[in-house]
């Protein structure tokens, strides 16, 4: 396994000569925070430890949403936000697919053409819940937009996971389209499970984009298909299609366990192929593999996660109300939500608790301090030195 931070130190120099004409102000800036992530030349913390009163100094990790060692916390947070505003419904997951047509303009206008990807596709699935006789309501859905294909290629799509499910708040009505199966505990959905055509899915959201960018006044290119690529399939109770969707939201989109080598200036990583469902490998240039993760460094702000209808946040007391009226029978009553918890607490190699006496202290400013062997929890940094 190779660290991001190393590759970055490594490579920078030749990155920047190559793609310095192409690199944004937000990838110069994760550029200098996944670089310096845990490492002699990033920010330190004074720590002492509640029991012996040893003391210690560590980095800081960057907090950034690319990076790859930082903010599981987060994301872990985030998905048992998700996980309680399940509803018992079959859920499925929908794939909006930009064309290969509308990479370039994709890639030149992000901020514009990502907020036109996302809107398009929940106002399509809104407008198809609306019409649908078994629904006629509005629907629920989280969506989440993805960038890179397996390979890390530049490929914006928008992952949609909803259940087959409306409300009607006019008539305070609940519907469902397709039930979950009748086993108890089942999270397979019941036989016949059919959301939407994806074939009409494709064709009004194709209209419904390029409505969007002609209104932002983008120039479209010639040749776009008439229908776009949507896939919409059934995923059971949803828990599984949240923890995919999870999987890259704070976390960058490759983990430090997939860059297996780095020999005679060329990296090597591991991805799952689609077509085969084995893993295989790339090798390329270093700075080739860092302008790879570079291109889905989103612009400074942009939300990557949305909920809408009856799952945003603004509607947790109807979401609420539905969990206590429709809950399965197999399963028991789910406590309401609460804050997220507390972060793991950073202990010392004596079992005491580390406590934080000064962050961010210049590494040429640290006190004379030995490191004990501390058990500090990487998979929930108790101090994040800033967020991106």
């Amino acid at each position: 396994m190779m660290r991001l931070a190393e590759l970055i130190q490594q490579f920078e120099p030749e990155l920047l000569q190559r793609y310095a004409h192409r690199l944004l102000p937000s990838h110069r800036q994760a550029l200098s925070a996944l670089g310096t992530c845990r490492t002699r030349f990033a920010p330190h913390m004074l720590a002492a430890c509640a029991g012996c009163h040893t003391q210690a100094c560590l980095p800081h990790s960057c907090g950034h949403r690319a990076c790859p060692h930082c903010q599981h916390f987060e994301s872990e947070a985030w998905l048992q936000r998700q996980l309680k505003a399940l509803v018992p419904a079959t859920y499925f997951l929908v794939t909006f697919t930009l064309p290969a047509q509308l990479r370039t303009l994709a890639w030149s206008h992000q901020r514009v053409v990502y907020e036109a990807l996302m809107g398009a596709a929940w106002n399509t699935l809104n407008t198809f819940s609306q019409n649908d006789p078994k629904l006629a309501g509005t629907p629920g859905a989280l969506a989440v937009l993805h960038t890179h294909n397996r390979q890390l290629g530049f490929h914006p799509h928008v992952h949609v996971c909803m259940p087959a499910a409306a409300l009607n708040a006019k008539e305070r009505l609940w519907r469902t389209k397709v039930e979950l199966g009748k086993t108890p505990g089942s999270a397979q959905p019941a036989r016949g499970g059919y959301l939407f055509s994806h074939k009409a899915l494709g064709k009004v959201f194709a209209a419904k984009v390029r409505a969007a960018l002609a209104q932002a006044g983008l120039t479209l290119p010639a040749g776009l298909p008439e229908r776009w690529v949507v896939d919409c399939k059934a995923v059971g109770d949803g828990q599984a299609a949240l923890r995919y969707l999870g999987r890259y939201l704070y976390r960058g989109v490759i983990s430090e366990r997939d860059i297996l080598r780095c020999k005679d200036g060329m990296v090597t990583f591991r991805y799952r192929d689609a077509q085969s469902g084995k893993s295989a490998t790339r090798t390329l240039p270093g700075a080739d593999f860092l302008w790879l993760l570079l291109q889905h460094v989103l612009p400074k702000g942009f939300v990557r996660a949305r909920n809408f209808g009856f799952l945003h946040h603004n509607n947790r007391r109807s979401l609420r109300l539905l969990q206590v009226l429709h809950l399965r029978p197999s399963a028991p009553p789910s406590p309401p939500p609460t804050t997220s918890p507390p972060r793991p607490v950073w202990r010392c190699a004596c079992g005491g608790a580390m406590v934080i006496l000064r962050r961010r202290l210049r590494p040429d400013a640290m006190p004379a301090c030995a490191a004990p062997q501390t058990e500090r929890p990487d998979k929930a940094d108790p101090v994040e030195a800033s967020k991106h």
